[in-house]
């Protein structure tokens, strides 16, 4: 559990899969995303227990992510390894009522930290497609710096590919 200011992030269970339904089965959350939008409860489930392995696997994952003042869900949040290129993603993805709101930036700060301090990873990355100016900001004002445009699948269009380590965040912070 992490929690921060306005933030609690917890790992996900069933108990979440219409609050997490709701999230990608809109069009407009998943514009940006390159997964297309979920048409079933059962899609979920099965995607919700894919995210409950990755807990027991890594030690980490995405988050459900809640406002603590009514605990509202407003999406989630996390890390995930992403073994095609043997890197550890941070990602995030919200209903669009608490889009501009900061809660992505809230959340990777303190993902980020729980990164380099509890679990002692050496590096994260983060990558959106060029078109999601809002979340490439997101990563920019929590210290990761641009490392390239690559497509994410072979043959695929180009992503902005983020990273950062503890180092490059605490002189981020610092500055």
């Amino acid at each position: 559990m992490i929690e921060t200011n306005r933030l609690l992030l917890r790992e996900i269970t069933l108990n979440d899969k219409e609050d997490l339904y709701k999230l990608h089965s809109n069009p407009e959350v998943q514009l940006y995303t390159g997964e297309p939008v979920i048409e079933s409860i059962e899609v979920m489930e099965k995607a919700i227990s894919t995210r409950i392995a990755n807990y027991k696997k890594y030690g980490y994952g995405r988050w459900a992510t809640f406002l603590k003042d009514g605990m509202q869900f407003v999406g989630w949040s996390g890390l995930a390894y992403l073994p095609e290129f043997d890197e550890i993603d941070l990602g995030y993805r919200f209903l669009p009522e608490y889009w501009g709101q900061g809660i992505a930036t809230e959340a990777s700060n303190a993902i980020l930290d729980y990164a380099f301090e509890i679990l002692k990873l050496d590096r994260i990355i983060a990558i959106a497609m060029i078109e999601n100016k809002a979340s490439t900001r997101v990563m920019e004002k929590v210290g990761m710096a641009f490392d390239k445009l690559a497509p994410y699948d072979p043959g695929g269009e180009d992503v902005a590919w983020y990273w950062c380590n503890k180092e490059l965040i605490e002189t981020y912070r610092a500055s």
